[in-house]
């Protein structure tokens, strides 16, 4: 797993972005690439600030006011120009990977609670931000797509997903044959941003 090779991926893919790219629509419905920018930015610093709580032996929410308050921040963030948006991402990862390095190692099994409310041990969520990186970098639509993903990834992610399926198929759908899917394009299925022929329509991931 590398947090930071995720990292380093997306800077290189937004390093030359102007005002106009990052008003552009992205692939997510109703974000434009600010807003997917704006987003990377706070999960970094919810990951800080839960990183920083967990060491106090407190925990807090990933981000005040919930959902509200995550899209509220991301909207807020979304309309700077460029070099603010790349630059914020850029600042926000080195301060996660400051934090990261200085937490005692005691402190990584303490108890940590995302958005939706569900509880992780500290030490779950560098994989977790690995996942938003690997996949908001395709979300972006400025070049890499989910075929670019790292083959640890997908090692990774792809059984992890596939544990969670019955859960996410419509009701009376059984599921399929995964295993004959191309891995990439299983994953992306799982995660949302790509439908193979014959294949339903999934719940959202969590």
């Amino acid at each position: 797993m590398s947090v930071q090779g995720a990292q380093a991926r997306f800077e290189m893919a937004i390093e030359r972005l102007s005002d106009d790219d990052v008003r552009s629509p992205s692939l997510l419905p109703e974000w434009t690439v600010g807003h997917v920018l704006s987003h990377v930015a706070r999960n970094a610093d919810s990951h800080c600030e839960r990183a920083e709580a967990a060491a106090r032996g407190e925990v807090v929410e990933q981000y005040l006011g919930g959902y509200a308050g995550r899209a509220a921040a991301i909207e807020l963030g979304a309309v700077r120009p460029a070099r603010d948006l790349i630059s914020d991402v850029k600042t926000s990862a080195r301060r996660l990977d400051e934090t990261w390095r200085s937490t005692p190692e005691s402190v990584w099994t303490n108890v940590t609670r995302d958005v939706g409310g569900r509880q992780r041990p500290l030490n779950a969520l560098p994989a977790r931000r690995w996942q938003e990186l690997e996949v908001h970098l395709t979300d972006l639509g400025t070049g890499p797509t989910f075929y670019d993903w790292p083959e640890d990834f997908v090692v990774v992610r792809l059984p992890e997903l596939r544990r969670e399926l019955a859960d996410r198929l419509p009701e009376g759908v059984l599921p399929p044959v995964t295993g004959e899917l191309d891995p990439r394009e299983e994953l992306a299925w799982l995660y949302g941003r790509f439908r193979p022929p014959g294949l339903p329509e999934l719940s959202d991931w969590a």
